[in-house]
């Protein structure tokens, strides 16, 4: 059978109308707290120079023809938005990932994003965990430090053990050009291959204080900046939803992006034009604020006890 002669969607109808339903049920949740929903482009002039992250671009060719890059997020143009004084919102947006595909992944995917300024990380992570309780019917979440759970698993010290010391763990995971791989991506490697799919099996769990080299948006804790407040929820092993006390400092963040360009060049990727206009925006004053990025689809797949993203997907990459 020729491969285009498939066109029938890979999610069921009965899936189709959850996700309708989640939807709603989104809405309802964020109107009842008086949370404004907006619309920002999927397009934009500037790129996340994250070099974990690929984005896609396309050339546009009208009056001053530039390159423009898909957004993986919708957070620069909606950090925008509470910089001009939209106060609490949310979106409900495609977003877009090169190279990310398989079972839990397709390169476009659905994001729930949010931002509540005056909160703090303690504040959001209780709003989200709420939101989880009534999207999920499940109990409330456990709450634990990324130190702890990574020692628990490896009983290695995150920030302590040495670099050649985890760099020979992550061997185990058969992983090429391992002496390449500075701490952080040794750190990811294990938290992904090992200790993520051992999270949350029984009720939902929250990580807090990510190190702080892995929170390139996030504020560093005050008494202890090796520490970011930063957070994740993981569900059945399954991570759902990536949250940060944001950084509002332009001059560090500005930094922070320089630095991940460093990174980009060391590893050979290509340079990513950072993304001027928020760096405007976080000058004329970000309000402290906190904010949180859901997968959608993967909260599907926990709610339809679906295998593979494709069954709450009406056509994945393969069928688009």
């Amino acid at each position: 059978m020729p491969p285009y002669s498939i066109w029938q969607p890979t999610a069921s109808l009965k899936n189709l109308q959850c996700r309708a339903q989640l939807y709603r049920r989104i809405r309802e949740f964020f109107a009842i707290r008086q949370v404004l929903e907006v619309d920002t482009p999927i397009l934009s002039a500037g790129g996340l120079p994250d070099p974990m992250i690929i984005s896609f671009s396309t050339d546009y060719h009208g009056p001053q023809p530039r390159r423009l890059y898909l957004h993986t997020s919708p957070e620069f143009p909606m950090k925008r938005l509470l910089a001009a004084g939209s106060g609490a919102i949310y979106q409900i947006t495609k977003v877009f990932r090169d190279g990310e595909a398989g079972r839990w992944h397709n390169p476009e995917f659905t994001m729930l994003e949010w931002y509540r300024p005056n909160f703090n990380q303690i504040e959001l992570i209780q709003e989200v965990d709420e939101f989880f309780q009534e999207m999920l019917s499940c109990e409330s979440a456990d709450r634990v430090r990324y130190e702890a759970i990574f020692e628990r698993h490896t009983q290695l010290s995150p920030l302590e053990t040495p670099l050649s010391t985890l760099q020979n763990y992550v061997t185990r995971f058969n992983i090429a050009e391992v002496p390449q791989l500075d701490r952080d991506t040794c750190l990811q490697l294990i938290m992904s291959h090992q200790i993520e799919p051992q999270l949350g099996l029984t009720r939902p769990l929250i990580l807090t204080h990510f190190p702080a080299s892995q929170a390139a948006l996030a504020r560093k804790c005050l008494d202890q900046p090796q520490w970011a407040e930063r957070f994740e929820v993981y569900i059945k092993g399954l991570e759902l939803a990536n949250g940060f006390y944001e950084l509002t400092d332009p001059l560090e963040q500005r930094q922070r992006f320089e630095q991940d360009l460093v990174k980009r060049q060391q590893l050979q990727l290509p340079a990513i034009p950072l993304d001027e206009r928020f760096l405007a925006a976080l000058h004329a004053g970000l309000p402290p604020c906190a904010g949180v990025a859901i997968g959608v689809d993967r909260l599907l797949m926990i709610m339809t006890q679906a295998s593979h993203i494709h069954q709450v997907i009406t056509f994945p990459i393969d069928y688009a």
